[in-house]
């Protein structure tokens, strides 16, 4: 069951975003979240109302933003261009514990019942998410810059 996160769900949502960091890493991807990330602003998406987790049997095994309206980050793109124009929904911090295949299938249907369009990046080196979206339908746009200066490669589900 996906649902809306709360703050009681901080200590299951870090450990989470532990297991996937540590699968990142395993599969070549060390340095899309730097030490500390996305642990430091989860809170703040938990507040915003706009962190969501999949939870069986009492136990958190997911965890997902889905924020709705214009990204900052996202209104600039090199190398290509966003498929449209029309209100979107971004997809960021999207990890999962490992323990319930096809998560990522599921947070994508999620999403798309708050908003048809989504957008969504990820580092060069993420070979796994990079793959989740392709097969997802997601069409690959161009190059964004996030926050920190560094690259992403930026997709697009219309």
């Amino acid at each position: 069951m996906i649902r809306k996160a709360v703050s009681e769900d901080l200590e299951q949502i870090l450990t989470v975003l532990s297991a996937a960091k540590a699968f990142m890493v395993k599969t070549g991807n060390a340095a899309q979240w730097e030490p500390g990330y996305p642990d430091t602003v989860i809170s703040g998406d938990i507040a915003a109302g706009n962190c969501y987790v999949e939870e069986e049997g009492g136990t958190i095994h997911g965890v997902f933003v889905c924020i709705p309206g214009d990204d900052p980050t996202y209104r600039v793109i090199e190398n290509g261009r966003w498929l449209n124009d029309r209100p979107y929904a971004t997809i960021h911090r999207a990890g999962s514990d490992g323990a319930l295949p096809g998560f990522f299938g599921r947070c994508l249907a999620f999403c798309r019942t708050l908003c048809p369009d989504l957008r969504a990046d990820t580092h060069e080196a993420n070979r796994p998410m990079r793959r989740c979206l392709e097969r997802a339908g997601f069409v690959y746009t161009g190059v964004i810059t996030v926050a920190d200066g560094t690259p992403r490669r930026a997709y697009e589900r219309v």
